[in-house]
């Protein structure tokens, strides 16, 4: 099979590797779609990884035993593997699992575990059945496009009744735009690129603010109901001024999310920002596996809303240019298709 890599800095290949086989509740799925994420970073530097992405939507080909799918199945594939047993797992909230399991110890190689190819390998527990009707494209969305934004709102709530600060529109911020407004809510955005903030406010963002202009607080500020700062706010940027921009943004009694990975130290000040103003903080990575039915309900009613989110789709021979597009930073989410083009 086919599979993407890193030849050098800004240099992608395709490396040709064995199909993986199905065994005990392993599954094999022929993947139809592969959203792309933070995998263009390695891309740039000229880092090369045994397996590259973790989210797809596809057909099962192979099983090895009778169990929760069969082949010919449609199903998007959920991040990561872990174990299946303990409390977090058992419960939905899988994402957060300390007992990962060790992939080559148990398949003897890293073949299948990526999704930017054209096989995987994946626990059938892991695979969430697509609808009827519903497109691999839309599907697919249900992991990294709308997976962590829906998470989070999960978490905190938000309603009709919320204006919801976003910081950080790329495709997770774009996604969140979807889930906002699908929920009824009022969005404000937070974005430099030009590109993303038209695309933000026709996903349905009432404002977009450039975090470096004058006076970019008080701008927000002054878009919230009495001049109290916002509701609910996330963070999708993973940068530190961000972070600090939620906290002062939002209200009184107020709820922020972080979404965006940093491993930078945000200020943090006890007594002002959680005694006195009472703000409630939660990191959120995804969502609980029991949401899954919830999720892919948004989906089927914000298809015209993912066209737009989806703005570029490529062959897994076109991956130079694909990784090219994402480093742009003109462009939402981007699409990898392992089975686009005989040549393949």
């Amino acid at each position: 099979m086919k599979q993407v890599s890193v030849t050098g800095k800004r240099r992608a290949g395709i490396e040709t590797t064995p199909r993986p086989s199905a065994r005990d509740n392993w599954v094999v799925v022929k993947v139809q779609v592969a959203p792309m994420c933070t995998e263009y970073k390695a891309f740039a530097e000229g880092v090369n990884h045994p397996v590259f992405g973790h989210e797809a939507a596809g057909e099962v080909v192979e099983v090895a035993q009778p169990g929760r799918v069969k082949a010919g199945d449609r199903v998007v594939v959920m991040p990561l593997n872990t174990c299946g047993k303990c409390a977090l797992c058992l419960r939905g909230d899988y994402i957060h699992c300390q007992d990962g399991l060790d992939y080559i110890a148990l398949h003897g190689s890293q073949t299948g575990r990526g999704t930017m190819a054209q096989y995987l390998l994946k626990q059938d527990w892991m695979l969430l059945p697509i609808p009827a009707g519903m497109s691999y494209e839309h599907a697919s969305m249900a992991c990294c496009g709308l997976g962590p934004a829906f998470g989070a709102f999960q978490t905190l709530g938000v309603d009709a009744h919320d204006t919801v600060l976003i910081t950080g529109l790329g495709p997770v911020g774009l996604g969140g735009v979807i889930n906002a407004r699908y929920r009824g809510a009022r969005v404000i955005g937070v974005d430099s690129n030009a590109y993303r903030a038209n695309l933000a406010r026709e996903l349905g963002a009432e404002a977009v603010i450039d975090p470096s202009s004058d006076d970019a607080l008080g701008r927000i500020i002054r878009l919230t109901a009495g001049e109290r700062g916002v509701d609910k706010a996330v963070d999708c940027s993973g940068v530190v001024a961000a972070h600090r921009l939620c906290i002062d943004a939002t209200r009184r009694k107020g709820q922020i999310a972080f979404v965006g990975e940093c491993n930078d130290d945000t200020p943090l000040r006890i007594s002002p920002d959680m005694i006195r103003k009472g703000l409630t903080l939660t990191g959120s990575w995804h969502y609980n596996l029991a949401d899954s039915p919830r999720m892919l309900k948004m989906i089927a009613d914000t298809g015209g809303q993912l066209d737009k989110l989806i703005t570029h789709r490529f062959s897994i021979a076109d991956i130079q240019s694909a990784w090219e597009t994402q480093l742009s930073g003109q462009c939402g989410k981007v699409i990898l298709q392992p089975w686009e083009g005989s040549d393949v």
